[in-house]
């Protein structure tokens, strides 16, 4: 279960993230990242050790350009081989089996009337989200900043506006050990409920074949859509994403290795590739 905890290292880690990128090129020696944060060498090694399970050398490695662009040719060996292969495979370590499902234009017209959305706010490693579920599986999930979880349940609405909305804490904190669980072979997977135009999921499926550890430009994305030319529409698209780390637009970088370009900030979706590059290479 998150912790507190978690949302405090998480904290730090994004104020030390903010320190390493306003010292580029430089590699800041950990003393000066420790004070950055205001603690010590010795409490920030051992909270790095705890979040990620890597040194703060070693962290700042996997967020350099130079590490970024080698993921690149790699992920484009993989696509190389296979389009349709799914690229995760079930003995992956922490890859998210997931199966999509898109409401139909008659479902959204009605406003999500006769949906059940049990909703909550939880504490994830790279902060605080809300997450909404329905019977049919996964409807958001999105990072909130100190209080505005009410505007953003307010937003939800705006799309859902005959939906019965349900505080869960229980039910939806099952899903959020399930997505940000560091090591796990699943053989039962995750469902989504998808809300986009027809190009828009054809994208969000495409991010979901993203395997955990593993980056792609957003021209690759729109290779693999079998649109080439499509790539602005796509980077579009990846901006309407609204159920975060599940569909991986974090994933997604530009081609010359450069990683921003993030709905909930460059900081998070650093930290999110860090992360997800240590779980894989541990």
């Amino acid at each position: 279960m998150r912790t507190m905890s978690d949302r405090i290292d998480y904290k730090r880690i994004e104020k030390a993230l903010h320190f390493i990128e306003g010292a580029f090129p430089e590699q800041p020696e950990l003393a000066e990242v420790s004070r950055s944060v205001g603690l010590s060498e010795f409490h920030l090694q051992r909270m790095f050790q705890r979040w990620v399970g890597i040194s703060p050398k070693r962290f700042m490695q996997f967020l350099s350009k130079e590490h970024a662009k080698q993921k690149l040719a790699e992920s484009q060996n993989i696509l190389n081989a296979s389009y349709d292969s799914g690229l995760s495979g079930p003995g992956r370590l922490h890859d998210l089996m997931i199966n999509c499902e898109a409401m139909t234009p008659g479902e959204i017209k009605s406003g999500g009337q006769g949906l059940s959305i049990r909703y909550a706010k939880h504490s994830t490693p790279f902060g605080d989200c809300m997450i909404g579920v329905t019977d049919r599986g996964i409807c958001r999930l999105e990072f909130i900043e100190d209080q505005n979880d009410g505007t953003l349940l307010r937003e939800w609405k705006s799309v859902w506006p005959n939906a019965n909305f349900q505080p869960e804490s229980a039910e939806t904190m099952a899903y959020i050990e399930k997505i940000f669980a560091r090591t796990q072979n699943r053989t039962v997977p995750l469902h989504v409920l998808l809300t986009g135009t027809n190009f828009q999921i054809q994208v969000w499926q495409a991010l979901i074949k993203i395997p955990t550890g593993r980056v792609l430009a957003y021209e690759d994305v729109a290779r693999m859509t079998g649109k080439l030319s499509a790539v602005r529409a796509v980077a579009s698209a990846i901006a309407r994403n609204r159920i975060a780390f599940v569909i991986p637009c974090h994933r997604v970088i530009r081609k010359m290795g450069i990683i921003n370009q993030y709905y909930y900030g460059p900081m998070r979706k650093k930290a999110m590739l860090a992360w997800e590059a240590a779980v894989t290479a541990s």
